[in-house]
């Protein structure tokens, strides 16, 4: 494949419409609909999503930050019931400072902020800073998207 915006059927069902480089990889804005349902749009490098949405065919849906393919930064995962947590991911996993916020908009009770290990709270403290710049990131990862459509 060329450098430059091309669209590919991969032999499992997988359509990728957007950029690639001179070494035929995704690379650049694109999307990635894989035949289970799962939907990436957003940027890759060197083939590896980079920074932007993925939705799951459950409903869930990460939007953030991405480092060789896998959750990594600050971002917001939402479930399908609703609830969801903003804040730092490591190696595609919740890891580092982050906020709860349940389907009914509550954190509960103590409020379930802190220091996250996976989906255990392993230390309760503040961390708006983490919150901030998950939201930050997800509304940075929106609006690029938003540009590039149109």
């Amino acid at each position: 494949m060329s450098q430059g915006r091309h669209q590919i059927t991969y032999d499992e069902g997988d359509q990728y419409e957007g950029e690639w480089n001179n070494d035929g990889q995704r690379h650049g804005w694109g999307s990635l609909a894989f035949a289970d349902g799962t939907k990436y749009v957003g940027k890759f490098e060197v083939g590896l999503f980079a920074g932007g949405v993925l939705s799951f065919p459950d409903g869930s849906r990460y939007e953030g930050e991405f480092i060789a393919g896998k959750y990594n930064g600050h971002g917001i995962y939402t479930r399908t019931d609703g609830a969801k947590y903003e804040g730092q991911f490591a190696e595609g996993k919740v890891k580092g400072f982050g906020l709860m916020t349940f389907a009914d908009g509550t954190h509960g009770r103590p409020r379930n902020e802190g220091q996250f290990e996976g989906s255990a709270l392993v230390n309760r403290c503040p961390s708006k800073d983490s919150v901030r710049r998950a939201q930050q990131a997800a509304h940075v990862i929106r609006t690029q998207i938003a540009a590039q459509s149109h």
